[in-house]
């Protein structure tokens, strides 16, 4: 595998004001884990059903599409419960989708928070994503690739920390636009 994989990194903002309608999105292409391509961006519904639409379009309408390998998230759902489709996403974009997830999540807890919040219909689309396997100190969800070839692509990736360069920065530079200077772990 070539260490300049060019991949994308898509990651959401933190919420501004808890009376935000929408957040803003931010996929950092990169080649490997040093070298930044390009960045794009979208904005998502809180606790919406557009995620899944917006992200392919951003990524399908993008320069750097044809070179892409492969598609990282930061976890499953984007602002709030907007929870992304990674098989459709997978299937319109042509590209394997990584899930990475920090700590390993209590799925039996967020749905019963989806059934609470009356969000039942996500549910599915979470069972979906596939089995959560454990590298190293963070976890993942794989569609359209196997765990040899995540390993390989996480090994040239994950350059200043366990999280997948293109993430990190996704992070750091969505808070860093939405909240006027980047904060919190990335």
């Amino acid at each position: 595998m070539k260490k300049e994989i060019r991949v994308i990194g898509v990651d959401d903002s933190p919420f501004y004001k808890f009376k935000d309608n929408q957040i803003l999105i931010v996929g950092v292409v990169m080649r490997g884990g040093s070298w930044v391509d390009g960045i794009l961006s979208t904005k998502v519904n809180v606790d919406g059903n557009d995620s899944t639409k917006k992200i392919i379009k951003m990524i399908n309408k993008c320069k750097f599409k044809p070179q892409l390998q492969c598609i990282f998230l930061d976890g499953i759902a984007v602002a709030g419960f907007n929870v992304v489709d990674v098989k459709d996403l997978n299937k319109k974009t042509g590209l394997p989708v990584i899930i990475v997830i920090r700590r390993k999540p209590d799925i039996e807890n967020i749905k019963k928070t989806l059934i609470k919040i009356n969000k039942k219909q996500k549910i599915k689309l979470i069972e979906n994503a596939g089995h959560i396997y454990q590298i190293d100190d963070i976890f993942v969800q794989l569609t359209g690739i196997d765990l040899e070839q995540t390993r390989k692509i996480l090994k040239i990736v994950c350059t200043r920390s366990l999280i997948p360069e293109p993430l990190r920065l996704a992070h750091i530079i969505s808070s860093g636009v939405v909240l006027g200077e980047s904060r919190g772990r990335a």
